[in-house]
């Protein structure tokens, strides 16, 4: 069963005065609890299409379908609303709130869909320990590694049960070890909730691990693989 679908989507915008074509009739389907890559250079069009399926942007032309929605027909606090309920983002910038300790930063999806405190501090512990953070959930983003921010991101996106967790680049700020962690625990959650993971990268141990990959090249899938993975 499809939770994503593109159909002939393309992306178009002018900076500096210089039309970008950023994505170029792209088509792909990606299933429910699918764990996927799109791949390929920086200035492919990985983020744009990343940026399109969460709603975060809109297409120039072209449909775009998600858990059963589509994007077009819906306003902008339609959108907002989708994304709380259906999709979790993990940024390659993190973009944790400074002020907030790890516990604050994923309880705050949570306080916007209204759970009661004692629901969203018993929930957001539990996925914290779930990220190996039990022990420094009481912490602000400035007393973390970039590993153990880049887990609270994860455990932000995961927290409100999400049927989709987009990941930009993961990876892009992490050393190998931590890096390979990290993408090992997205994929055990991915078996254990059936979450479906779509993550844009030019990171062979991301490559490695994804079931599925679309090769991007200036806005076009090139090629697409079905793929046995490496056993973590």
């Amino acid at each position: 069963m499809s939770i994503i679908t593109l159909k002939e989507v393309h992306k178009a915008y002018q900076t500096k005065g210089i039309m970008v074509k950023a994505l170029r009739g792209v088509s792909l389907t990606i299933d429910k609890g699918e764990f996927a890559a799109l791949a390929g250079p920086s200035g492919s069009g990985k983020t744009t299409l990343l940026n399109i399926v969460g709603g975060l942007d809109a297409p120039s032309s072209g449909s775009v379908t998600v858990g059963g929605e589509m994007l077009e027909n819906l306003g902008a606090k339609e959108l907002a609303g989708l994304r709380l309920r259906k999709i979790g983002f993990v940024f390659q910038a993190y973009n944790l709130i400074p002020v907030l300790t790890a516990m604050e930063n994923v309880e705050y999806v949570l306080l916007l869909q209204g759970l009661d405190k004692e629901k969203r501090y018993a929930r957001s512990e539990n996925v914290l320990r779930e990220v190996g953070l039990e022990k420094e959930m009481h912490r602000r983003p400035h007393e973390l590694s970039g590993g153990q921010q880049q887990r609270v991101a994860v455990a932000r996106a995961i927290v409100s049960e999400p049927d989709i967790v987009l990941a930009d680049e993961p990876t892009a700020n992490l050393d190998q070890k931590t890096g390979a962690h990290l993408l090992d625990m997205m994929h055990q959650l991915n078996e254990a909730k059936h979450i479906t993971f779509l993550f844009s990268t030019h990171d062979s141990m991301v490559m490695e691990r994804a079931e599925r990959l679309f090769h991007l090249i200036d806005g076009k899938i090139i090629k697409e693989e079905l793929r046995e993975t490496t056993p973590s």
